[in-house]
């Protein structure tokens, strides 16, 4: 099922150990600790393993061998990611390069004064996207709706040693106050982001085919951005290799109060991301439905 506990894999220790190579010894040395860390994963995380495995070998068609070597390659990407965001947010903003392809697409949304919805994934590495935002003259305040289940420590620890985000909190909450909250940020020309791809147990989700198979998907960030009469735009921001981010926008054309489609416009935009960037799938559970046994 593609439900997820809300809490991230990673130690106080090891976060402490990534920010010390790269504020002592730099980003790529911090990157080659990365050879250990995944192949610890690889050889001691069986159910990610088993996930991830699957991904590669069962949705995308990789052969046997390719799938379990892609499945190091993919811890390997997700710790430079890791790495990336955290030298960003400690001020190492410079050593970084990045290209934008739809910017135009956010531009007209806010000029039309009514707020929009963005809505991503976990591929990629969108949460230091406002950082680049602020090198293009992207001048808008985007409000990320989430949950507030990370380690606690993890999140103290951070925020201690690296530079706050301009990025906006809204916490998802059971008494559904967060919709007034959504509400009024767009009523402010704000953006509204959610990702689109996992969802809690208890919550509602809808069904839709991802790379030829089923899977389960919140159904709130559909319902709400359906029903917003706003623009809906998926974005991504893709790591590539020497240090260099390439940034994606593409603009939803579905009907409004059509959940359905939304959600199958977004499956087939995050396919094509997936198609280009394939080891860059960060949901280290079973994703798809799994046939009755």
């Amino acid at each position: 099922m593609s439900q997820w506990d809300g809490k991230s894999k990673g130690t106080l220790l090891g976060y402490k150990i990534f920010v010390f190579c790269i504020k002592k010894l730099g980003i790529r040395t911090a990157y080659s600790v990365l050879v250990f860390v995944a192949f610890y994963y690889f050889i001691f995380e069986r159910n990610s393993n088993r996930a991830m495995f699957y991904y590669f070998r069962n949705r995308l068609g990789y052969s046997f061998f390719k799938s379990k070597a892609m499945v190091y390659k993919n811890y390997f990407t997700f710790g430079q990611t890791l790495i990336d965001k955290t030298a960003i947010s400690a001020g190492l903003r410079n050593k970084f390069t990045f290209e934008f392809d739809g910017v135009e697409l956010l531009h007209e949304l806010l000029a039309e004064k009514k707020g929009g919805v963005l809505i991503s994934a976990h591929v990629g590495n969108f949460e230091i996207a406002d950082h680049f935002f602020e090198d293009i003259d992207f001048d808008c305040q985007i409000n990320l709706v989430t949950t507030d289940r990370e380690h606690s420590q993890i999140k103290e620890y951070l925020e201690s040693v690296t530079k706050k985000s301009s990025l906006k909190f809204i916490l998802v909450k059971d008494d559904m106050s967060h919709i007034f909250e959504i509400n009024n940020a767009l009523s402010n020309n704000e953006l509204i982001c959610f990702t689109g791809d996992r969802y809690f147990e208890g919550t509602k989700r809808m069904t839709e085919t991802l790379f030829g198979a089923e899977a389960d998907f919140p159904a709130g960030p559909f319902l709400i951005a359906s029903r917003l009469k706003v623009p809906v735009v998926f974005v991504y921001v893709m790591k590539e290799s020497n240090l260099h981010y390439h940034l994606y926008a593409r603009r939803a054309d579905v009907k409004q109060r059509d959940e359905k489609g939304l959600l199958k416009a977004y499956t087939q935009s995050v396919e094509s991301m997936l198609l280009k960037y394939p080891l860059q799938w960060f949901n280290y559970f079973m994703f798809w439905k799994q046939p009755e046994k």
